[in-house]
C-alpha cells in the first residue's frame, strides 16, 4: 500500500489519535488493547535492564588484547594496580569498558581512545575532590585522561579508588 492510498483511507477532518506506546503502556496480551502501566510496574520494568555485565577475565583479557602497544601494557598495568588495591573487586564490563565492581557498585574503569587512555570513577563527584592532585591531567566531569604510555601512578589511582568508596558508603542506605 502506497502513501498515497493510505492518506486517502483518513477521512477529511477525522481526528487522529497518537500512537500510545514506549515505557508507560503495554499490550494485553488478551484483548490487544494498549494499557496504561502502574507506577509501581514501569519502575520494575525500567529496573529490569541489568547495567552491568559481569564478565570473567577472559572478556576484559579480549578487550585488550584488540588494542596495540602501548595502550594495552599501559592499561594492564592500571588493572593490575587496581585489583592490588580492591582485591574483592569482580570485573564487569559497564558502558561497552572494563570496570570494576564492589558489591554491586562500580568503583572504577578504564577505556581506550585514540590520541588517550581514560581512568573512569563513574562517578561525576570524584575528579573535583582531587583537583589538587590531578593537576597537569586533561580531564572531563567523568574522566581522567592520561598519555598512551605513562600508567597513572599507583598512589593517585589509590587516591581515586578511596574516594568513590567513601562516597559509595556515604550514599549506602
Amino acid at each position: 500500500m502506497s502513501f498515497a492510498s493510505q492518506q486517502s483511507e483518513i477521512p477529511l477532518g477525522a481526528v487522529i489519535q497518537p500512537r500510545l506506546h514506549g515505557p508507560r503502556h503495554e499490550r494485553n496480551r488478551r484483548t490487544n488493547v494498549l494499557q496504561p502501566l502502574q507506577q509501581d510496574e514501569r519502575k520494575h520494568r525500567r529496573n529490569r535492564r541489568p547495567k552491568l555485565e559481569t564478565v570473567s577475565a577472559r572478556e576484559v583479557d579480549a578487550y585488550l588484547r584488540r588494542l596495540e602497544e602501548p595502550k594495552r601494557s599501559t592499561l594492564q598495568a592500571l588493572r593490575r594496580t587496581i585489583l592490588e588495591i580492591v582485591p574483592e573487586a569482580e570485573q564487569v564490563i559497564s558502558y561497552r569498558v572494563p570496570a570494576f565492581s564492589v558489591g554491586g557498585k562500580v568503583v572504577a574503569g578504564f577505556a581506550a581512545f585514540k590520541n588517550h587512555l581514560s581512568y573512569l570513577p563513574f562517578s561525576g563527584s570524584v575528579l573535583p575532590q582531587l583537583a589538587d592532585e590531578l593537576d597537569g591531567y586533561t580531564m572531563t566531569k567523568s574522566a581522567l585522561h592520561f598519555p598512551v604510555d605513562r600508567p597513572l601512578p599507583k598512589a593517585l589511582v589509590k587516591k581515586l579508588i578511596r574516594v568513590r568508596l567513601a562516597e559509595l558508603d556515604r550514599d549506602a542506605p
